[in-house]
């Protein structure tokens, strides 16, 4: 199972750095990941896989938001199909 992670927020150091620790101590692999920074605002998505994930996709996306709090940003997580069906036109 894959799902879509964005994370968006003000620029500071170690966003990437701890977003991705976060998943990786979950089991969550990354397997795409696109980051930009638009003047002081840092945006990022991640593909990432749920097969070896040590959590349920709705108790990770919670763990994200929590997480986004904590470090300032924005933190979202939803199942792929969910997402494109939210993105498709």
């Amino acid at each position: 199972m894959r799902a879509v992670v964005t994370v968006v927020g003000k620029d500071k150091t170690g966003i990437i750095s701890k977003v991705s620790a976060f998943l990786a101590d979950r089991g969550v692999n990354i397997l795409d990941i696109s980051q930009t920074i638009l003047q002081d605002y840092f945006a990022m998505i991640m593909i990432v896989d749920l097969a070896k994930a040590t959590v349920q996709l709705s108790a990770l996306a919670d763990e994200c938001l929590a997480l986004g709090k904590n470090i300032g940003m924005s933190i979202h997580v939803q199942h792929e199909e969910i997402f494109n069906a939210m993105h498709s036109v």
